[in-house]
């Protein structure tokens, strides 16, 4: 009997640059609307993991599927249907509006320089309902707050309608407040639309709340993949940051998330 394809699986992939492989051998499965998150300590190589699945470096060795079909191989076009990135936004130099800043992620439609549909408008005008931000639509993008900022990249990654979206530390530079509202709409995004996540984070309290996966990176390696409860269980974080237990017990640093 043949095996059930998957939604999203990592078959051994090998992660690097210049042929020097940065983390080998991940292999994992996900169910669509899964929220993945990758941890470990840094410079382990979540950051190449993501370039990887973004295509930005090429893959060393491996698979990534989604549905059966490989994401690796698949043309530009084509995978800007199935995979949108939320960037880190920051203020730039450029005075796009909000509405002109979400409309970007329509590309996959209309092209960069394409003329947009009403359907296109459409799109956009939902995400930035569904995202908080469509009060924002004629602001200048360079003159919100980070927290909307990222509310508005998430807008326009969601204009692109894919099956997944990927990101690297998307909440490093918000407060806690703004953190917990922007991760809060992205487990309704995974809930209500079937949208599956990979991101980084680094905040563990973060991870264990919002993960249903988790990919563990240490020394190389995909050192555990699990669930929260799974990743977040006896002595297994404290050896993955090591973390000496004896030193910080009296401050209680773990106590948050063990």
């Amino acid at each position: 009997m043949d095996r059930e394809i998957p939604f999203f699986e990592m078959d051994r992939l090998c992660a690097g640059y210049d042929n020097v492989c940065v983390v080998k051998d991940i292999s994992l499965t996900l169910k669509k609307g899964d929220i993945l998150t990758l941890i470990g300590p840094n410079g382990a190589g979540k950051s190449t993991v993501i370039k990887t699945l973004t295509r930005l470096i090429p893959a060393l060795s491996g698979r990534v599927c989604m549905e059966g079909k490989d994401l690796l191989g698949v043309k530009p076009s084509e995978l800007s249907k199935l995979l949108a990135v939320v960037y880190t936004a920051r203020p730039g130099s450029d005075m796009m509006s909000c509405f002109e800043m979400v409309s970007t992620g329509r590309h996959p439609y209309t092209g960069f320089f394409g003329s947009m549909s009403d359907k296109d408008k459409e799109k956009i005008n939902e995400a930035m309902e569904l995202m908080g931000v469509a009060s924002l639509a004629d602001r200048p993008f360079t003159n919100i707050s980070d927290g909307q900022r990222q509310r508005v990249m998430l807008a326009r990654a969601l204009c692109q309608e894919p099956d997944l979206l990927v990101m690297d530390e998307p909440v490093s530079f918000l407060d806690i407040k703004h953190k917990l509202e922007f991760l809060s709409l992205l487990e309704m995004l995974c809930k209500s639309k079937g949208i599956t996540v990979i991101m980084s984070l680094h905040e563990l309290e973060l991870v264990k709340a919002f993960s249903d996966r988790i990919l563990c990176i240490k020394n190389g390696v995909c050192d555990r993949v699990g669930s929260r409860d799974e990743i977040f269980d006896g002595e297994y974080i404290a050896d993955l940051f090591d973390i000496d237990r004896e030193k910080t017990a009296s401050k209680n640093i773990l106590s948050a998330v063990l």
